[in-house]
């Protein structure tokens, strides 16, 4: 497995991960996604926030970091954190562990740019995601409901949101 960031080559691909991964929330009856603009992918990659796992020359996993989740974490906000997001595996690939390939790659990039905690959430309860989350080192904190969630994606107007993180020495 190798992990880079993502590219403007990267992007129908990418696109078509989110796509198949809100399809799988919706055939679940998740909370799903909304559609992710082209534009806000390009966005992401411009400013070296969208990574890929990589296998035999295939995507096999996509996410996006952020620095700060200021509307999501509240107090928490301020704590040097990496931020995950919309991590997608390649319909082929799941239930490979990927996760915890991410999370691997998380810690050394945690380590490298001093930062404390890797975080990531997801709205709606999902027993499944919770035990992966879980099984690869996160800490599941207490649901919250948001305050304000403008400006987020529009999931994030659909009911509690499920913290998790994992705090580095």
């Amino acid at each position: 497995m190798h992990i880079l960031q993502s590219t403007h080559e990267d992007i129908e691909a990418i696109l078509a991960l989110y796509d198949e991964a809100t399809a799988l929330q919706a055939s679940k009856g998740m909370t799903q996604w909304p559609k992710i603009d082209r534009s806000l992918v390009e966005m992401e990659v411009d400013e070296g926030r969208q990574w890929k796992m990589m296998e035999q020359g295939q995507i096999v996993c996509v996410w996006v970091v952020a620095f700060e989740d200021p509307q999501i974490w509240g107090e928490r906000k301020d704590e040097p954190s990496l931020f995950i997001h919309r991590i997608a595996n390649h319909p082929l690939h799941r239930g490979r562990g990927l996760v915890g390939e991410l999370v691997g790659w998380a810690k050394s990039y945690c380590l490298q740019q001093n930062l404390r905690f890797i975080r990531l959430d997801t709205v709606g309860f999902n027993e499944a995601l919770i035990r992966v989350y879980t099984s690869h080192g996160f800490t599941a904190l207490e649901p919250i409901l948001l305050d304000d969630a403008t400006g987020l994606p529009s999931h994030y107007h659909d009911g509690e949101v499920y913290l998790f993180e994992i705090r580095l020495n």
